[in-house]
Parts: C-alpha cells; structure tokens; sequence
C-alpha cells in the first residue's frame, strides 16, 4: 500500500493522525477532539478536524479492512431505525459469530430490495462464503434469500443476539453524532465498524497479559493502516 499523503496540510501527520483516531475511536465530537488537541497546545478548529476525518477516514478504513483476518462464515443480519436528519431511515448491519461488522447499508426502506442489496454487498467484498446467515422474523430476508440458495435461518430475537449486540456502539455514535444525511452517516459507520472491528478487544473475556498483547496489535495494525 502506497504511504498516506498529508503534503499541503497546515499540522503535522502526526496530529492528523491523532485527532482522526479520537473522532472514530471514542464517542466524541469534532468540538471534543477540539478541546482535547488544545489541551495539548494543538490550536485547530473543530471545522479543519471535520474536513479531516472526511478526507482521511474513508481511506484509513478501507486500508484497515484489508490487513483484517478472514471473518466467520456464520453470518447474522438484523435492522434498526435511525433518525437522520429528522426522518427514519433504517440500518442494516451484517455481523459475523464473533462479533466483526462485515458490513452495513444506510437504506430508506425495509423491504426485499433492501435486504437484498446488503446481501450484495456482503457475497461481493467478503473474501468467505456463508455456511449460515441468521436473521430476525422479517420476512424480506426469506425473499431475498431464497433466490441466492444461501442457508438461511430465520431465528427468534436471542438466536440472533450478535446482530442485536452491534446495535449499542452504533446507538452511541448516534446520540453523539446526530447525523444530518444518509450519505453522512454511511460514510461514519462505514469507517467507525473498520476502526471498531480493530480495537474490539473484548477484554472482560481475556487475561490481563492477553490484554496487553491484543491491545498491542490493534496499535500495530493502526499505524500501518495511517503510515
């Protein structure tokens, strides 16, 4: 992978670098990662960080996809309502059994078409076919599985528990983000599920030592993807 440009750029790389791993790592907002750079004598405006993350953020997300290992072939996909820009708009994520977000779509509409189209993208960018891909009751993903001749499982709300559990870093970023298009919030979540599947620990399941060496890795694999 080509080195990353920051060339024409007022700071430094390093400051870049740094404010656009606050802004996706943590809940916070430009004005936050603002004040935190300013506690450091970093004077930037919360505007330039924006411009930042737009620029930066897709393509450190993308770099960061592509040093991730091979996900689980046990799919699960759910949806969820989103206020955007004052209108509902719904979300499809993809998760895998272990909890990576393979994917998700910013869609208006609830319906076999939209399913489909996450279904799509899914067979198309993951290097892994599906053994299984649990679902929820709805019945869109019946029909727009049934043509794909995919395993489908259609399970009550417990059986499919790891779609449901990627919702909460998601309601996070929403209450804090307020997300004012469609197009704003594809593109946050796209980078936000790159830089969570990487530092997605898990730590209450590890030792202490495990900790240390995973935590380790995700701070390796985060300056090769901004290098």
């Amino acid at each position: 992978m080509k080195p990353i440009s920051f060339k024409r750029h007022r700071f430094t790389a390093d400051v870049i670098r740094h404010a656009v791993r606050l802004y996706f790592r943590f809940s916070l907002s430009f004005r936050d990662v603002e004040e935190l750079l300013a506690q450091r004598g970093i004077d930037v405006s919360y505007q330039t960080i924006r411009c930042w993350t737009i620029k930066f953020g897709p393509l450190i997300a993308r770099r960061l996809k592509r040093r991730r290992p091979v996900p689980s072939p046990r799919w699960h996909q759910d949806e969820m309502i989103c206020l955007i820009g004052g209108k509902r708009i719904y979300l499809w994520p993809a998760v895998d059994d272990e909890g990576e977000v393979l994917d998700l779509v910013v869609q208006r509409r609830r319906d076999t078409e939209a399913a489909l189209r996450l279904l799509r993208r899914l067979l198309h960018n993951q290097p892994v076919e599906p053994q299984t891909i649990t679902t929820d009751g709805l019945a869109s993903y019946g029909a727009a599985l049934d043509p794909l001749d995919l395993r489908h499982r259609p399970g009550r709300l417990r059986e499919n528990n790891r779609a449901e559990n990627s919702h909460l870093p998601i309601r996070r970023q929403e209450r804090q983000q307020r997300f004012k298009s469609q197009a704003s919030a594809q593109r946050f979540l796209t980078t936000h599920a790159a830089t969570y599947n990487t530092f997605n620990i898990q730590r209450h399941l590890i030792s202490r030592a495990t900790l240390r060496r995973i935590r380790a890795e995700a701070a390796t694999a985060w300056a090769a993807a901004v290098a």
